[in-house]
């Protein structure tokens, strides 16, 4: 069955072009991505499909029946509610129960609406829902179900509206860029969910390895015209290149050709016979065919940086810590020559932190950072670059250097830097306010590279790039003549490039792991495979101990209040923990204040113990 159908769509920006009369078909339990260069209308495409904005020309048409759920690149989402009522926005009784229901234990609400509460529960089958909704959120990271929207970053809000549109579970899902702003522990449990799901998909993304295990379909706008491969991003990869291979060959043979027509065109006698005029359009075909730019480009850049001496950056001991919450502790390390190490860890464990500290941003709790007297950083932020409204594309560049020296004496430009990270030169004059996200991404990271820097922070620096602009950045990097620190979600640009990984854990501890994030990963699925196992048994053994009365024991009806009740109470008191760090944070250097908020933290901290230790003892009978 035909779940979307395109015909003959274009789309123009004022003079771009963006495409024109592309046509493709997504089947019934189809996973299918769509790849391009940044600003050739990706986005503009995915939001024609969903009438976020309509198209010049052509037709779009959806199944009927089918429900659609989309993710947008930067969603919105209603500051005015609650991350829970946020997600339970649909109108259907399901939804309705729960947020009554909810609205009655955060309330403490009377006996009567607290039990019409819970019988609608029962009554619209509701219990699994709420569960099912709160798992998603558990898993995207988000605890505080009752916290307010407006409060969230844009990180967080993205993982809402991802939330939102997984749990309704739509025929038909369309994502934008859906694993920016997720850690690595959430793109795998997003993978598998989908795979999993067997929903329909159409997708943009330019993670590889997501591509690569979700995807059996991909569809590349290339230069306007639309490119069909069936398969996943390997079968992509050898279609495409038997594809660039044939059209090599086919505009080499016309090459040659146009040689013959060429002289004959210019010795072509007067007379313009029918056979002379069709010998004509031919030659312009032809003509067209060897004048074909296949748009591959190679980029080499055996960049000169500055010396590294024998002291790079020293770490000796170093701990940080906000609050309560230790970040990371006893941190000893010394980076060595052409060091290339990456950054894992949950959001919020302390990974940018880490960076500032080590750069000399904000000074460790305890320990002490050394930084060689030859050192010179090269800083990429998720922050990316503030952009002065009129500047043009070389001016930007050129505030931050006009050349970078290269090997054997030579030289690379701004202009020529534009160019090698494909930035023709008819865009070096236009105004930076009209490039895409990811054209304003790729700009930022030649501010960086252009300083010749021989030691480069990267923080995020895959996000909203295209695939031609990674596989550039890829081989730079791996060819960098300096150390290389990254922080990336994108697994396939992390194995790649660097040689062992630092692991944050969630107790301020950080683990040097020798290999990439596959090997790393790898090794912690055999630990967790061997826990299971162990945990399996022991299960085993307590079950067959077990007296029938107690393993067939299940809640009252009060106990069950008392759990749900008590989930409520823990949710609102590790809120409160939260913001009791926030306000230690801010009055670090207040001693008089930083002890009542200690005492208040420790208070905090035994309630949620104690209720932690009923709600655990009753979840065994849930």
């Amino acid at each position: 069955m035909q779940y979307l159908k395109v015909q003959d769509l274009a789309k123009r920006y004022g003079e771009k072009l963006l495409f024109e009369n592309i046509s493709f078909l997504v089947s019934e339990g189809e996973k299918v991505a769509l790849v391009a260069a940044n600003g050739s209308g990706k986005s503009s495409l995915i939001r024609a499909l969903v009438g976020a904005e309509s198209a010049d020309s052509g037709t779009i048409l959806f199944a009927k029946g089918i429900q659609v759920g989309y993710l947008m690149q930067d969603p919105e989402i209603d500051s005015n509610l609650s991350i829970l009522e946020n997600v339970l926005y649909d109108e259907n009784p399901a939804t309705k129960a729960i947020l009554a229901y909810e609205k009655a234990l955060s309330e403490a609400a009377d006996s009567d609406t607290l039990n019409k509460a819970l019988a609608d529960m029962d009554a619209n089958n509701a219990w699994d829902y709420e569960n099912r909704v709160k798992t998603m959120l558990f898993k995207l990271n988000i605890s505080n179900f009752h916290l307010n929207a407006a409060n969230l970053s844009g990180g967080e809000k993205k993982r809402v509206a991802l939330a939102k549109v997984l749990v309704n579970e739509p025929d038909f899902l369309i994502l934008d860029e859906p694993t920016n702003h997720l850690d690595l522990d959430m793109i795998e449990w997003l993978e598998e969910w989908l795979i999993l799901s067997k929903k329909t998909l159409f997708l943009i993304t330019h993670d590889r390895y997501f591509l690569e295990r979700v995807c059996d379909k991909i569809i590349e706008l290339e230069n306007g015209i639309l490119y069909n491969y069936s398969g996943n991003y390997s079968d992509y990869l050898e279609k495409k290149q038997a594809r660039q291979e044939n059209e090599a060959a086919n505009i080499s043979k016309a090459k040659n050709l146009m040689r013959t027509e060429l002289e004959w065109m210019r010795r072509m006698p007067k007379a313009r016979g029918t056979k002379s005029k069709s010998r004509i359009e031919s030659f312009y075909e032809l003509q067209a065919i060897a004048n074909k730019n296949l748009g591959e480009k190679e980029i080499e850049l055996q960049i000169n940086p500055e010396r590294l001496g024998s002291k790079i950056l020293e770490l000796h001991k170093i701990s940080k810590s906000y609050g309560e919450k230790c970040l990371f502790k006893g941190v000893d390390y010394k980076f060595k020559r052409f060091d290339k190490v990456g950054l894992i860890g949950a959001n919020g464990s302390g990974k940018s932190t880490f960076l500032r500290t080590i750069t000399g941003q904000i000074e460790p709790d305890s320990g002490k950072v050394v930084i060689g007297e030859t050192i010179k950083f090269g800083i990429y932020s998720q922050d990316g670059l503030d952009l002065k409204p009129g500047m043009k594309l070389i001016e930007v560049v050129r505030e931050f250097g006009e050349y970078i020296p290269l090997k054997g004496g030579g030289k690379i430009t701004a202009s020529q830097l534009l160019e090698r990270f494909l930035f023709p030169s008819y865009m070096h004059y236009v105004h930076v306010d009209r490039l895409s996200g990811g054209e304003k991404r790729r700009l930022y990271l030649l501010t960086v590279l252009i300083q010749n820097p021989n030691f480069l922070i990267l923080d995020e620096p895959t996000n909203d790039l295209d695939l031609m602009t990674l596989n550039i950045l890829e081989d730079f990097l791996a060819d960098f003549p300096g150390c290389l620190l990254i922080v990336s979600h994108d697994r396939y640009f992390m194995d790649k490039l660097v040689e062992h990984v630092f692991v944050f854990g969630d107790d301020g501890s950080l683990i040097d792991f020798p290999g990439n994030y596959s090997q790393y990963r790898e090794k912690q699925e055999l630990e967790e495979k061997e826990a299971r196992s162990a945990k399996a048994t022991k299960a085993v053994t307590t079950q067959e101990n077990m007296s029938p009365a107690v393993e067939n024991r299940k809640l009252s009806f009060e106990e069950r209040k008392l759990f749900n009740k008590l989930e409520k109470e823990i949710e609102k008191l590790e809120a409160k923990k939260l913001s009791i760090h926030e306000e230690m944070a801010k009055y670090a250097d207040n001693f008089e204040k930083l002890k009542n908020l200690g005492l208040e933290l420790k208070s905090t901290e035994e309630a949620i113990d104690e209720k932690s230790l009923r709600w655990l003892e009753l979840s065994e009978f849930v």
